[in-house]
C-alpha cells in the first residue's frame, strides 16, 4: 500500500480554477508537521492517459436537530459550498454519498453545481463496496465519496489507498486524493479543507 502523505505544495500549471481555489486555501503544513516537502496535488491536467481519480471525504459538521438521522450545521452548510466551489471544476463524474441527510447535503451542492444525480452506496455492505470498488477502478472515471468517520478510513484502503488513522468525532477537513496505479496501489494525498481541525495537544497553526 502507498504511504499516505499529508499537504499540499502549489506547483505547476493551475488549469482549473477549482484546483487553484483549493491549491490557495489549504495552507501548508509548517511547524505542526515537523517541516519537510508535502507531495504537489495531483491535478486534472496531468492525467492525460484518463486514469481514475478519486476524492474521499466525510460529511460535514452536522446538526443536532436528530439524533438518528440530522441535518447538516450552518457550518456544515458552509463547508458543503466551499466543497462545490473546490471541486466544481475537477472534472468529476460521478458523486456517491451514503442515505443518510448529513452525506447527501454535503453532496448536494456539488451536484446541482455539476447537474448530475448523487448515486447512494451503503459503505458497510462490504459486498457492495467490493462491486462498487471494482466500478470506480474499473471506470476510468473522477469519483467523489462522501461517508462518515467510521467508514471513509476503510474505504480508502479499498481503494488501494492509505487511510490512516482514525477519524475523531470533531474532525471534518480531512480530503483524500487516490490516483490509483496499475498495480492496485493508490498513490495517496491527505489534504485540509474548511476550517482546520486541531488534535488536542497538537500546535497550532500560524495566523494566516
Amino acid at each position: 500500500m502507498v504511504p499516505w502523505r499529508e499537504g499540499v505544495r502549489p506547483t505547476g500549471d493551475r488549469r482549473r480554477r477549482g484546483w487553484r481555489g483549493l491549491l490557495l486555501l489549504i495552507p501548508l503544513l509548517g511547524a505542526c508537521s515537523g517541516g519537510g516537502t508535502p507531495p504537489p496535488v495531483p491535478r486534472p491536467a496531468e492525467n492525460p492517459a484518463g486514469e481514475p481519480i478519486v476524492f474521499v471525504v466525510r460529511h460535514a459538521e452536522r446538526s443536532d436537530n436528530d439524533p438518528r438521522d440530522p441535518d447538516l450545521s450552518a457550518a456544515g452548510q458552509e463547508r458543503a459550498a466551499l466543497l462545490a466551489s473546490l471541486l466544481a471544476e475537477a472534472g468529476l463524474t460521478t458523486i456517491y454519498a451514503t442515505p443518510w441527510k448529513r452525506t447527501q447535503q454535503t453532496a448536494a451542492p456539488l451536484a446541482a453545481a455539476l447537474g448530475i444525480p448523487v448515486r447512494i452506496y451503503n459503505a458497510s455492505d462490504s459486498t457492495a463496496m467490493a462491486g462498487l470498488t471494482r466500478d470506480i477502478l474499473g471506470g476510468r472515471e473522477r469519483v467523489l465519496l462522501v461517508g462518515h468517520s467510521n467508514t471513509v478510513p476503510s474505504t480508502v484502503d479499498r481503494l488501494g489507498g492509505a487511510g490512516g488513522g482514525p477519524i475523531a468525532e470533531n474532525e471534518y477537513d480531512r480530503m483524500y486524493v487516490l490516483t490509483p496505479g496499475a498495480t492496485g496501489d493508490a498513490r495517496t494525498v491527505l489534504l485540509r479543507f474548511g476550517a482546520r481541525w486541531t488534535p488536542p495537544g497538537a500546535c497550532q497553526a500560524p495566523p494566516g
